[in-house]
């Protein structure tokens, strides 16, 4: 008995350093979302593999390859802009479905033709992912849609594995769409330019796919049903205030009122004085952190070790593929070190080495050891992805998430936009390597800026702590439900929001290192 008992506390402790327990009770709309970004990422990694290749197949020279991924990227920030800022008074439902019919779209166009000018305006106009990495407007309503169904103290777990599962996708998308392509090439008839069109068909069968998928989602996904939320006089606020808040900044009194009915009029508006003073701060980082992604995507980076090591599809689609599974047992792991450490330490703790294994990505004149480079990057760089969403669903209200989390993506694909154009144009000149250099040093700024705006600035709550004090004793370890989490919520959040008095210009936070017991 002491023995089961041992292995039963040993299962209850992994489930909920995983988030396994969290998971299991968060309900249809977040297992469809999780999903439906596996199969877009799936799709992202295929085509990441071949795209470059592809181009150059067709004989587009190195300037032009990194010209269209630049113009590509600034074109995707005006639709996502457009799309995310008034996706919650249009329905993000319909959002995302016209987002999973734009998609389809472009991949029907990719397959079929090889006309330049053609490629560029259905890059444009509709959704295809140049560089590997989240495009359109899918993540920020996804996230917002995550924060607003599931409760603050289980975000992390829920980012985690949206995270996770993003990864294994992409993984699988990099194999699959390798061992495709050398197939299909070795069969009779068929040319390597071919083969890379069947990827795109694959890609335009996912949008049709996740258009199908978003048919499923219920209405508890739209943002109406949170933001007719009012503040109760008695029992305090339900989550109608931001938990990052400035002494400078002004009076949250009228940060609850309904904004939707003039979101389509005056988006940027719809965001309060004091979220948007977060939102500042914030994106001048990411702004950083952005550029140097932009001058390395991952389908550069497989440009490169295809031209350096004159690499199959086949081998190179195993290579990369490889390095991104590995990458899921870190981001596995990221909630956990996210409640111990912090959101802010914890993103830091994970990003900075991988922006020194990206500097030091063409230093190594093997393949062996570039490949442990891209494995010891892959595992660390994705891993502050869930602390750094659950840490923005955090800082502004819940009618401001998706409008503000779109800016922030748009944002970073907005900085990332120079990035390939300026690789193209080192490729070009035989200066290949001098791009993941310069790209790793600039994110590594971006992660000491991050400490020095937010290190010793962000505070524990007591409240916080003593929920997962009470969840943890709850007889079987379920999950609180939705009612007793947001009352708990509330009261975090009338302590939270009145500014530390230790020092004039500290900002006071729920910190996740409090939202879940420290083991």
């Amino acid at each position: 008995m002491p023995l089961q008992h041992g292995f039963t506390s040993a299962a209850r402790w992994l489930a909920d350093e995983l988030g396994l327990r969290t998971m299991a009770s968060a309900g249809k709309d977040v297992y469809i979302i999780i999903l439906a970004r596996y199969l877009r990422l799936f799709a992202y990694g295929a085509v990441a593999l071949v795209i470059a290749i592809y181009f150059e197949a067709l004989g587009f020279s190195d300037e032009k390859i990194g010209l269209f991924m630049t113009l590509t990227l600034l074109g995707d920030v005006i639709i996502s802009l457009l799309l995310t800022l008034v996706a919650d008074a249009f329905g993000r439902r319909r959002t995302l479905l016209f987002g999973a019919f734009m998609m389809a779209m472009s991949g029907m166009v990719f397959a079929s033709t090889d006309n330049y000018i053609a490629l560029l305006l259905a890059a444009i106009v509709g959704v295809i992912s140049p560089t590997g990495n989240e495009i359109g407007p899918f993540r920020a309503i996804e996230e917002s849609t995550l924060a607003h169904l599931v409760p603050e103290a289980q975000r992390s777990d829920v980012f985690t594995w949206y995270v996770v599962l993003a990864v294994l996708g992409t993984s699988t998308g990099l194999v699959v769409g390798g061992y495709a392509v050398d197939v299909l090439e070795a069969r009779e008839g068929w040319t390597e330019v071919d083969a890379y069109r069947t990827i795109f068909w694959i890609y335009t069968g996912v949008g049709c796919i996740k258009a199908v998928m978003t048919l499923f989602l219920s209405r508890r996904c739209e943002s109406q049903e949170k933001s007719e939320q009012v503040v109760d006089p008695i029992n305090g606020p339900d989550e109608q205030q931001p938990l990052l808040n400035d002494p400078g900044t002004p009076s949250q009194e009228t940060s609850s009122r309904p904004r939707h009915s003039r979101a389509w009029l005056h988006p940027f508006g719809a965001i309060s004085k004091q979220s948007r003073w977060i939102l500042l701060k914030l994106c001048s980082l990411f702004f950083l952190d952005s550029v140097g992604s932009g001058m390395a995507p991952f389908s550069l980076i497989n440009f490169y070790m295809e031209r350096k090591f004159a690499l199959a599809k086949g081998k190179l689609g195993g290579i990369m593929s490889a390095t991104w599974f590995v990458s899921t047992i870190g981001n596995v792991f990221a909630s956990s070190l996210a409640k111990r450490l912090g959101l802010i330490p914890a993103m830091v703790a994970t990003h900075l080495p991988s922006s020194i294994f990206l500097a030091l990505l063409p230093a190594p004149p093997g393949l062996v050891l570039t490949i442990c480079l891209l494995v010891g990057r892959s595992v660390l760089n994705s891993m502050d992805q869930a602390p750094r969403s659950a840490f923005l669903s955090l800082v502004v209200l819940p009618q401001e998430r998706t409008a503000v989390m779109g800016i922030v993506n748009i944002l970073k694909t907005l900085s990332q936009s120079c990035g390939p154009w300026v690789t193209g144009l080192l490729a070009g000149h035989d200066r290949f390597w001098v791009a993941f250099v310069v790209a790793g040093s600039i994110k590594a700024v971006y992660d000491f800026g991050l400490l020095a705006l937010f290190a010793g600035r962000v505070h524990e709550s007591r409240d916080a702590k003593g929920t997962s004090s009470a969840n943890d004793d709850d007889q079987e370890g379920e999950v609180a439900s939705d009612s007793e989490t947001n009352e708990t919520v509330a009261q975090q959040e009338d302590d939270l929001v009145k500014p530390s008095s230790e020092s004039g210009d500290s900002l006071t936070v729920a910190n996740y290192s409090g939202t879940s017991s420290q083991q």
